[in-house]
């Protein structure tokens, strides 16, 4: 045992707090170590002191006093104990609230028809209605948010109709898919792939 492992042990060797075999190597050690031997008689003159003073009589109160005058403890729900544990899982949490409340006020708050894609020459829009004319060829994508689409003609790629309707004809032909876009978490997906492809074309 040496000077470090053996000081820690001086006050439970004075109070009688140390195991048969801990008392039996601080013995030792001290038996070889004027420095710690020393630091043992300071221990031991100090608890004498203490042990001969008498307290000046106490309040009865006192305790109670003391208590009333300590501010409240703060108590910590279980929320901010998880954001102290899990800092970037409370983030992305936060990220994804703050993402999900944009789409979903965009949702609300978008009702303005658009129509987006590549090829939009033959297309025709009469009020919220946009038209594919039969022996027109739209060639592309076509997206129509918060309208309705016919579709007579061709289109050759994907169709997509978000909080709105889509009616073809039998002379209709449609190369991709038709995706129909109504749920709010259906929008948000296709609005965060949407996202995501934009970011990825920037890079």
């Amino acid at each position: 045992m040496d000077c470090k492992e053996a000081l820690p042990l001086l006050h439970e060797y004075l109070d009688g707090g140390l195991s048969a075999a801990q008392s039996s190597q601080l013995k030792e050690h001290l038996l070889g170590c004027a420095d710690c031997r020393a630091r043992l008689q300071e221990y031991e003159k100090m608890e004498a002191l203490v042990h001969a003073w008498t307290p000046p009589s106490v309040p009865d109160d006192l305790t109670e006093k003391i208590m009333r005058a300590l501010p409240p403890v703060k108590r910590h729900n279980a929320l901010y104990r998880f954001i102290r544990k899990h800092p970037a899982a409370s983030v992305a949490a936060v990220f994804a609230m703050v993402m999900l409340s944009s789409f979903l006020s965009t949702w609300n708050d978008d009702q303005v028809l658009a129509v987006k894609g590549p090829d939009l020459q033959s297309v025709v829009i009469k009020g919220d209605t946009v038209y594919v004319p039969a022996g027109s060829i739209v060639a592309g994508d076509l997206t129509v948010e918060n309208g309705k689409l016919q579709v007579d003609g061709d289109v050759k790629g994907n169709v997509v109709v978000i909080d709105g309707s889509v009616n073809y004809a039998s002379t209709a032909h449609i190369s991709g898919q038709i995706k129909q876009i109504d749920e709010v978490f259906s929008w948000a997906w296709y609005k965060m792939n949407a996202w995501l492809a934009q970011v990825s074309d920037v890079k």
